[in-house]
Order: structure tokens, then C-alpha cells, then sequence
């Protein structure tokens, strides 16, 4: 793997991960500290979810039915957790928390009824995805409903610059989702072109989060770029994490299938990694999965990841970006929310689902 330091950028100014992590001392944070950080809003959440479930209201039935199904299976719900532990560690206290919070959360959901479309997926969260119980089209529809309905409820803010965020957030997504549709069973793809679509479809709504939450609070210039820093960093180490428990997970604790993102031809930093580090014959082995989506091979798959010290480059390029979401905490001050932040942080490196 390319030995590009952290602050390293592309031709087109894109940051580059690396498996230099560089950390210090304060990633080694207790394992129970993320759930101490959730607790700080613990009535925050249910203040939005009355609000999520108040604009999941519609006269058509099967709207309701197919968005609380998504909804009622749970899942982490990190971007409005962010968005509201970074409006308390700015101060902010005003009602439109809530509000902006489930928007977020209703275009991350949005986006997952048409990844699970797009990939044919029929497992999430342990169940069963919701086209696999309802049919694609309906999925697809429902997701546009809840993308529209976002934009309704965003619009309650009455603050271009927040409108401007999401708006564009929402856009470089669709772009990152397409480009990684391009990308799909491609042998050849560079880490460059792995961190732009990864940047683009998860870590872009991370950033939003934390942007929406300093311009909530009316936060400086500088501040506001900290935390959507922040966001990015913490949204792209979420994400390689992901990655890795594609090929090192347990399907009970992911509530997902072992192998699903070779299968759906997406080539991920673990695959590129053992690519570069491997044998003629494993990059051969690898090569043919690959391109054809092949997982009957997949115990060998993951022997060949492991053998070549992928996954553990992999969590290394994750702790870098751990640690560079923490620094960019550095300018907000001192408070429980700020530790919360800190912790989220950190913890994402021992995440198993």
C-alpha cells in the first residue's frame, strides 16, 4: 500500500487514507464509553423519533408500512446521533435539532431501500431487506417519498446555507453511488478511486451532520470547517470498518451476509490491499472473483486477505481516520458532549456490526 501521508491529496484534491495511522494514547478509551456518549442524548432521540414518526404520516398506506418497517428494524442511527451530540457540544438547544436530525435520517434511510435494490440485497440488520418483503418497486418509491419528504421538512429550517448543505450532500451521494455502480467487478481499481466513492456516499452525510450542527449554533467560520472534518474523517472510518467486516464479520452480530460486497462485484481496500500484496496465483484468485462475483472460493478469499495483512492495513487506514476526526475536535471546548464525540470516534474501531 502507498506509504502517502494523511494530509496527501489526489490530482483533484482529494484526501488520501493511509495506513500510517500515526495514533496516540487516546484511542485506547474504555468499551463502554460509546454508550455512555449515546446516553447524553438519549432524550434528544426520542424527541426525534416523535418527529420521525409524525412525517412518516401519508393517505397512501403502503408508504407507512414499508418506511416503519425500515425504520422499526433499528440499526446504529450515527448521523442524527451526530448531528445532535455536535449541537450540544456547540450549545445549541433549539427545537429545530429534532427536525434536521430525522431529515438526515430519512435520506440515510432512503438511501438504503435503493442500495438494497440496486444490490439485490435480501438481509439487513437481520431481516429481511424491504424489497426482498415487498417487491423492488415499491422500495424504490418509498425511498423517493422519503427523499421528498426531507426536503419538505428542511425547508422548516429556513436557513439557505443548511438547505445548501443537505441539497448538495444529497447529490454527491447519488454521484458516489453511480460511480461506484461504474467501479463495480473492476480488478484495476486504485485506493484513490476507493476513497472518492466512499467519501462521496457515507462519509459525505457524516459531514453534513456535523456542518448542519455549527450552522445551527452559528458557529465561526473555522469552527463550522472543524466540524464538518469532523464528519467526513469519522463517516470514512466508519465505512472502511464496514469493509472490513465484509470479510471478517460474524453474519449473527452484522445481521448481513459474509461476502455480500464481493458477490455484488464491489471492490473494497481489502481486496485492493491483498491485490498489491499478493502472489501471481492469489491476485489471479482474487482477479477472478472480482470480476465475476464469485464467493465459492471465499474461505480462500479471506485466507488470502488475511495472509497478506489487508485487513489489519485496512483498520490501520480506519484508525487514521479515527484519529484525524478526533484532532479536528481540538477547537470546540471542554464538555461531556465534546468526550461523546471523542468516544464515537474511537469506538468505531471495535465496532463488529
Amino acid at each position: 500500500m502507498a506509504g502517502l501521508p494523511l494530509a496527501a491529496l489526489s490530482q483533484d484534491g482529494l484526501p488520501i487514507i493511509t495506513s500510517n495511522s500515526g495514533l496516540d494514547s487516546s484511542l485506547s478509551l474504555n468499551s463502554s464509553s460509546t454508550a455512555a456518549a449515546l446516553a447524553l442524548i438519549t432524550g434528544d432521540m426520542r424527541s426525534m423519533d416523535a418527529v420521525v414518526e409524525q412525517r412518516l404520516s401519508s393517505d397512501v398506506a403502503l408508504i407507512g408500512q414499508i418506511s416503519r418497517y425500515i425504520v422499526a428494524a433499528g440499526g446504529k442511527r450515527l448521523r442524527p446521533a451526530l448531528l445532535l451530540l455536535m449541537c450540544g457540544a456547540l450549545g445549541y438547544k433549539g427545537e429545530q435539532r429534532f427536525n434536521l436530525a430525522a431529515v438526515v435520517e430519512f435520506i440515510h434511510t432512503a438511501t438504503l431501500l435503493h442500495d438494497d435494490v440496486v444490490d439485490e440485497s435480501t438481509l439487513r440488520r437481520g431481516r429481511e431487506t424491504a424489497n426482498e418483503a415487498f417487491g423492488n418497486p415499491a422500495s424504490v418509491l418509498v425511498g423517493d417519498f422519503l427523499y421528498s419528504r426531507a426536503f419538505q421538512m428542511m425547508v422548516d429550517a429556513g436557513d439557505m446555507r443548511i438547505m445548501r448543505t443537505l441539497a448538495e450532500a444529497t447529490n454527491v451521494i447519488a454521484e458516489g453511488e453511480v460511480q461506484q455502480l461504474m467501479n463495480m467487478h473492476d480488478a484495476n481499481l486504485s485506493e484513490e478511486d476507493y476513497v472518492r466513492v466512499i467519501r462521496s456516499k457515507t462519509a459525505k452525510l457524516f459531514e453534513a451532520c456535523a456542518r448542519i450542527a455549527a450552522l445551527l449554533a452559528g458557529s465561526s467560520v473555522a469552527v463550522e470547517a472543524a466540524c464538518a472534518d469532523y464528519g467526513q474523517a469519522l463517516g470514512t472510518a466508519f465505512q472502511v470498518i464496514d469493509d472490513v467486516l465484509d470479510y471478517d464479520g460474524d453474519v449473527s452480530e452484522m445481521g448481513k451476509n459474509l461476502g455480500d460486497d464481493l458477490r455484488e462485484g464491489k471492490v473494497t481496500l481489502p481486496l485492493i490491499i491483498a491485490m498489491q500484496r499478493g502472489t501471481e496465483q492469489e491476485r489471479g484468485t482474487l482477479r477472478l472473483a472480482i470480476e465475476t462475483g464469485g464467493t465459492e472460493k471465499m474461505a480462500e478469499i479471506v485466507a488470502i486477505v488475511q495472509r497478506t495483512g489487508a485487513l489489519d492495513a485496512t483498520r490501520a487506514c480506519a484508525a487514521s481516520e479515527a484519529q484525524r476526526a478526533m484532532d479536528a475536535l481540538g477547537t470546540l471546548p471542554d464538555s461531556n458532549y465534546r468526550a461523546a464525540l471523542m468516544s464515537l470516534a474511537s469506538q468505531l474501531l471495535e465496532r463488529r456490526a
